[in-house]
């Protein structure tokens, strides 16, 4: 279909400018050092929850146990409590006081 425009005709474009959408903001999933759940267990569950390969996960689980507290990964606030509530679960079921923990990210 055509459409004439005759003169004197005033046409309007419309111009829709997009909102910028907005990630959402980010959170960190920190593992806490605790002196009684095993190492390898430690590893096993970044292993399983977090997907990381074996030295990933060791040298994670070792910057917890030397310096207390480690960050594992960043999500979105969904999936980080999640996978934290998940890891820490599976310490749980073991009877390990293995915890992890979100924060938002700065």
């Amino acid at each position: 279909m055509s459409q004439t425009v005759t003169p004197g005709t005033k046409t309007k474009s419309k111009t829709k400018t997009a909102p910028k959408t907005q990630r959402p903001p980010l959170w960190k999933v920190i593992l806490l050092n605790d002196d009684f759940t095993p190492r390898e267990f430690v590893v096993l569950v970044l292993k399983a929850v977090f997907r990381m390969n074996e030295s990933h996960a060791n040298a994670v689980m070792m910057t917890a146990h030397q310096k207390g507290a480690c960050v594992i990964a960043v999500y979105t606030r969904d999936v980080a409590e999640t996978k934290a509530k998940e890891a820490t679960e599976m310490g749980k079921a073991k009877g390990y006081p293995l915890f992890f923990t979100t924060e938002k990210e700065e």
